[in-house]
């Protein structure tokens, strides 16, 4: 018996020497240790989102137009023969005062039977009228009367759908969005100043696409050879819309709101 007593000592020393460790381990409970108090949330601004306008003209270079010749003849080869021949013609003219083929393009073809019409009769079968059609670009706008005054002598017997445009209308889109730009902080400005604020950093700004292309405007005048047809050529409009987010800060002198 007494050499189990030193035995039973040592595991009881054992037993207080871990004692300590046991101590040291959280409870389960027990809340985390604090945060670090030194740092300081970021104050909150208020956000305020304008919309920009913004306008350019741009004088156009080029002028499109739909020619056609339309022909009619008691058959239908017949008509389109004619048709054929008289177009043809319309189209060499065309290319002899300059046009390129890349700005010539059929847009229309039409053969169509003529009925006559009778009081108590059956409609009657009298010829076929043929009809051909192209969309042409001419950038000789100065030349732009004469050149189709040429096309209606050359056998061209329809002309419709005349407008006019630019090559490249990336400058006066350029300053249209500019001006939108401005336009929005401008505005920005005022509505912080009406509030008792002042405007912060800009944060966001974007292009609103408009789905419209170039307006006339009535403003310039091409030069038309004499006794050619009068053409009023005008001014494109553009126009441009962006969307700007920025800071709404105190004013000046102000104490943010929630300090001290």
């Amino acid at each position: 018996m007494s050499r189990l007593r030193p035995l039973a000592t040592v595991a009881t020393l054992a037993m207080l020497a871990a004692a300590p460790v046991l101590a040291q381990a959280p409870a389960p409970n027990e809340p985390p240790p604090p945060a670090h108090q030194g740092h300081k949330p970021m104050p909150h601004h208020a956000k305020l989102t304008v919309s920009g306008q913004g306008q350019s003209t741009a004088q156009p270079d080029m002028a499109t137009i739909n020619v056609g010749v339309s022909t009619e003849a008691t058959t239908a080869a017949e008509a389109m023969s004619q048709n054929a021949t008289r177009q043809q013609a319309v189209i060499d003219a065309l290319k002899a005062d300059g046009v390129e083929a890349r700005d010539i393009q059929t847009s229309g073809l039409n053969l169509s039977p003529k009925m006559e019409y009778a009081d108590g009769q059956a409609p009657k079968l009298v010829g076929y009228t043929a009809q051909n059609s192209v969309t042409v670009r001419i950038r000789d706008l100065a030349n732009l009367g004469a050149a189709l005054d040429k096309l209606v002598a050359t056998g061209a017997n329809e002309i419709s759908g005349i407008s006019f445009g630019r090559d490249d209308m990336t400058e006066a889109q350029d300053t249209a969005r500019a001006e939108a730009v401005t336009d929005a902080r401008r505005r920005a400005e005022q509505m912080a100043k009406a509030a008792g604020m002042r405007l912060g950093a800009l944060r966001a700004l974007s292009d609103t696409p408009i789905v419209e292309g170039p307006r006339p405007m009535m403003a310039m005048r091409a030069e038309a050879k004499a006794d050619a047809t009068p053409i009023e050529a005008g001014e494109l409009g553009v126009s441009a819309q962006v969307t700007a987010v920025f800071d709404l800060l105190p004013a000046e002198g102000a104490t943010p709101e929630g300090q001290n």
